[in-house]
């Protein structure tokens, strides 16, 4: 048999597309030949995969060899398509028998010494193998732990070229589907411990700042944004990374999610590939457009999407270019990203809490004008750098003030981030039991036609909310937000009905930001 045909797949952004990796042996002159719409790194392949084949052991006799990876219209990147295409090339050889590659999906790269190396992206196309009705993948022993995330499919992982012919010959087993380790999932409120749980700072060590950590808690407990403006060292960044620690569990659909994203950027660990806990991305202000919603020539995801169902934080947020904030704005609004390039649309997930703190001017003391060194243009530009429309999508402005000498001395012990955590959990389990069956997880993802359903008001807070909207010239959007805070407000108060009282609290977030860019 001169003609062979191996099923591979590469990864478009997220998404994961089939490629035949076809060969054809003849006779002929002696050279190797690629075709199919291929990147640099494909092309040499080629060297890669003859060294390989000699270095294993096998016959490569000097003949014609024709390699053409299917479809021709889809641009193939990386090096996951060197096993696939020496597999190939062997069965045209007659070194491994054709029916033995049906329904079996292959991808690695090979070394000169014909050894698998690990491939990123592994766990979206077993997923979407799985899906196809394939039941069989051979892939790098690296990659192993993360292809057995999916059960149901035979995951075979090699270390070399040699390994994978072996079971291809049926000379070796894998593992029989549905026969998988068994995942540790977070199902219940009790979650894997943190990696890194003892050096996470806890709301216990936070002296004061009641009334931020109560907006903290009570923006997770919703899934709402937050801004945190205060002076240095009032733990504005310390309350943010304290967030990190009241989170609420994932349950498994979530962790597949996560675990997906970070798959395909080659973040996940060899020894725990299944991501149990959710993201917490702080964001350094120097970065870039590309950086925060994926980018390149073929677009890859960005901070925004690692920190989907998470957080992200951005500390110093004036210090953010206003470009690079305002790409925020659509993914705050749709929960996901859509970039276009001239060959295709790619979208990426962005579910995410935003988290940001500032000072309140550029020395930082404001609005105590015997500290204060701005001048009022001063303040004013540089409280410029965000618009309005940004504010706007901001849930719960909260202010920071300095921490006074005795509450630093105070030996009096705050809430623990475990006994928050465990009110955090109880608030969501109301929020899924009410928005069950309605694709709605979080009182923040309310839509307009939702907030009239699931956030009516009585006469006298309709009452109220309309001298607000009037005297503190509130938008649309802000209005919106505020009620859905207000909601939340009410689920941890047990409370059935929004009242006027958690309308006033939620009104209080947003005091400051009028106090601050309306003088």
């Amino acid at each position: 048999m001169s003609f062979s045909t191996v099923l591979s797949a590469a990864i478009e952004g997220l998404k994961v597309e089939f490629v035949q990796v076809e060969a054809d042996v003849s006779n002929g002159l002696p050279v190797f030949h690629m075709v199919g719409y291929l990147s640099s790194e494909v092309k040499e392949a080629g060297e890669r995969v003859r060294t390989a084949i000699k270095n294993s052991g096998f016959d490569y006799p000097a003949k014609r060899t024709v390699v053409n990876l299917s479809p021709a219209t889809l641009r193939k990147r990386g090096a996951s398509f060197d096993l696939p295409i020496a597999v190939s090339i062997l069965s045209s050889l007659g070194e491994i028998p054709a029916g033995n590659r049906e329904k079996c999906l292959i991808i690695g790269e090979l070394s000169l010494d014909g050894r698998v190396r690990k491939v990123p992206g592994i766990l979206p196309v077993t997923m979407e193998a799985i899906e196809n009705g394939i039941t069989c993948c051979i892939i790098p022993k690296e990659n192993e732990a993360e292809g057995n995330l999916v059960t149901g499919m035979k995951v075979i992982g090699v270390e070399s070229l040699q390994e994978a012919a072996d079971f291809l010959n049926g000379k070796r087993t894998g593992n029989v589907p549905g026969e998988t380790r068994k995942i540790k999932t977070c199902c219940g409120f009790q979650v894997s411990q943190k990696e890194n749980e003892g050096s996470m700072p806890d709301f216990s060590q936070i002296k004061g700042q009641e009334n931020v950590k109560r907006a903290a808690e009570i923006a997770v407990s919703g899934g709402h944004n937050l801004l945190m403006i205060g002076p240095p060292g009032s733990g504005k960044s310390m309350t943010a990374k304290c967030i990190a620690g009241i989170l609420p569990p994932l349950d498994l659909k979530e962790s597949m999610e996560i675990t997906r994203i970070y798959s395909v950027l080659g973040l996940l660990k060899e020894e725990m590939p299944l991501i149990q806990e959710r993201p917490f991305r702080e964001v350094h202000h120097t970065a870039t457009r590309a950086s925060l919603i994926g980018g390149g020539t073929v677009p890859r995801p960005g901070e925004i999407s690692l920190a989907h169902r998470g957080v992200l934080f951005l500390d110093e947020l004036p210090e953010f270019r206003k470009s690079v904030l305002e790409v925020l704005r659509q993914p705050l609004e749709e929960r996901s990203i859509r970039i276009t390039r001239t060959y295709g649309n790619y979208v990426f997930p962005a579910d995410f809490m935003l988290v940001a703190a500032m000072n309140p001017c550029p020395c930082g003391c404001y609005p105590d004008l015997e500290k204060c060194t701005c001048t009022p243009a001063q303040i004013q530009m540089y409280l410029n750098r965000i618009s309005r429309p940004f504010l706007d999508r901001i849930d719960l402005c909260v202010e920071a003030p300095r921490i006074r000498y005795e509450e630093l001395t105070e030996e009096k012990k705050s809430e623990s981030s475990e006994v928050i955590r465990k009110r955090v959990y109880q608030v969501r389990e109301i929020q899924k039991e009410r928005y069950r069956g309605t694709g709605i997880t979080t009182n923040a993802m309310l839509g307009t036609d939702d907030i009239k359903k699931y956030c009516g008001l009585g006469a006298a807070e309709s009452k109220l909310m309309e001298r607000a909207f009037t005297m503190m010239e509130l938008t649309v959007r802000a209005y919106y937000r505020i009620i859905k805070t207000a909601r939340t407000i009410a689920d941890m108060d047990g409370e059935e009905k929004i009242g006027e009282q958690h309308l006033r609290e939620a009104l209080g977030y947003r005091m400051v930001d009028k106090k601050y860019w309306r003088r």
